[in-house]
Formats: structure tokens, C-alpha cells, sequence
């Protein structure tokens, strides 16, 4: 149980980063959500997760290309909770493009939102775990940050950047209570799964359906998604003092896929 800590947890109005609010909630953590969405669906989510909780949730509407919106996030966690004890940096987006057609603001926006953005959340939360000599930072890497795909290659840049970033702030702070891991899902079908599949089919010059069933699923020899709830278990098991001893890791739940 993680009674009492506080989570921030970024990208996390929908998909991934939604199903690992709700399951650090349902072990007692005080959550803050940060995403774009609905602003009723954005209460609702926020009701499901207080009373999942049985404590408070916030949700903070950051702009991830905005360092000084970052920055103010983080404080606004910390002085609502009197702490930052877990980050999970999760909020990314994705553009499929061979490299030659590939728009310069494009690069620019996935870079900093994927990679940039962990950077300054690390950097504003990291102050707060030090202080009570525990802490617990996930970084929501990818399959692709140790394997590459054609057209993505903002994508695969930046998720390859995750897991060095990991690795070197892990090394950082290893003495002082806190884990620095990352995890790497294959396939999940999330809405920014969903939105790349007309743009591969595009750039491949295949149908949506050959997508799904011989680029995404192609992939991974178990044949099937992997599963919003086994990436969110893992989270809380990194959380957990069972998993105090792992850091500086790249978990892989990717269904087989960097096995290959």
C-alpha cells in the first residue's frame, strides 16, 4: 500500500498514464492528474480517483512544452500534498513521417514533450524527494526505446533519450532513497495508438487493417495488446518497497517484441 504518498503522474486524462492514476489511487496515493481533455470527463475521472483513494486528487492542466508550466505543477503538487513522493512521466504524443517529409515543428514538439519535458519535472521533483530520503520516479519509455521503427524517428529519438536519462539519474541519486526505473510497453491500444494508424497505413502504403495485424501485432509474437492494467501493475510494483533494489531499469512489457 502506498498510503499517504503523493503521485504526480504526467499524460494522464486518458490511456496509460489514466490507468496508472486510478491504480496508485486504489493503493491510497493523493494523485494529481495533468493532461488536455473535457473538463466533465477530466471532474469525473477526478471523482472515480478520490473515491478509489479515499483521499484528495487534483488535476493541473500543464502544457508539456512549457518549462515554466512544468515547473509550476510540480510546486503545486508539493504544496497541495506537502510532497512529490512518486512521478510518472508519461505524457508523449506521436508523429508517423519518413524523415525527409518529416515537419521541422514536429521534431521539435515530440522532443519536447517526450523527452524535454521528464527533464523538467525531474529536475523541480527530485528537491522534494531528497528531503524525505524517498522517492520513486517511472519514466513511460517505449519498445521503442531500444528498438526502432520506420517514420518515427522523433519518436524513437526521444524514447531512446528516456532511457539514458533514466540510467543517469538513477546513478545520481541511488544513496538518497529514490529509484529511478523506466518502463517499456509494446503495443497498447491507447488513442495515440489508435491516431497513427491511418498515418502508417499512409506512409506504408498498406491498409489499417495490415497495420493493426502485421506492423503493431507483428511486432509482438504474443499476438496481442499489451494491457493498460499490467502496465499500471507494474508501476506500483516499482513503487513498492518490494522494489526498492531496482533502479536505473528498463522494464520491457512489450508481449516478446526486444526478445525477438
Amino acid at each position: 500500500m502506498l498510503t499517504g504518498k503523493s503521485a504526480l503522474i504526467t499524460g494522464s486524462t486518458s490511456g496509460i498514464g489514466r490507468g496508472i492514476a486510478i491504480k496508485l489511487a486504489s493503493l491510497g496515493c493523493k494523485v494529481m492528474i495533468n493532461g488536455f481533455g473535457d473538463q466533465g470527463d477530466i471532474e469525473t475521472l477526478l471523482g472515480e480517483l478520490r473515491t478509489a483513494s479515499g483521499t484528495d486528487a487534483i488535476h493541473h492542466g500543464a502544457d508539456m512544452t512549457k518549462p515554466e508550466e512544468i515547473s509550476d505543477m510540480v510546486q503545486t503538487c508539493g504544496d497541495k500534498f506537502g510532497s512529490v513522493d512518486i512521478l510518472v512521466n508519461n505524457a508523449g504524443i506521436q508523429f508517423v513521417s519518413p524523415i525527409d517529409e518529416f515537419p521541422v515543428e514536429k521534431w521539435d514538439q515530440i522532443i519536447a514533450i517526450n523527452l524535454t519535458s521528464s527533464f523538467h519535472t525531474m529536475r523541480s521533483a527530485l528537491p522534494y524527494m531528497k528531503r524525505n530520503q524517498w522517492g520513486r520516479v517511472i519514466n513511460v519509455a517505449s519498445a521503442h526505446s531500444l528498438v526502432a521503427s520506420p517514420y518515427k524517428s522523433a519518436y524513437v529519438a526521444a524514447k531512446h533519450g528516456i532511457a539514458g536519462l533514466t540510467k543517469t539519474v538513477a546513478l545520481e541519486v541511488a544513496q538518497q532513497g529514490i529509484t529511478v526505473n523506466a518502463i517499456s510497453p509494446g503495443y497498447v491500444l491507447t488513442p495515440l495508438v489508435q491516431a497513427q494508424i491511418p498515418d502508417t497505413a499512409a506512409a506504408r502504403g498498406i491498409s489499417e487493417e495490415q497495420v493493426v495485424n502485421d506492423v503493431l501485432l507483428g511486432a509482438q509474437p504474443t499476438k496481442q495488446f499489451v494491457e493498460i492494467d499490467d502496465v499500471a501493475a507494474n508501476v506500483a510494483h516499482l513503487c513498492s518497497d518490494a522494489a526498492k533494489g531496482i533502479t536505473g531499469a528498463n522494464l520491457s512489457i512489450d508481449g516478446g517484441w526486444t526478445a525477438q
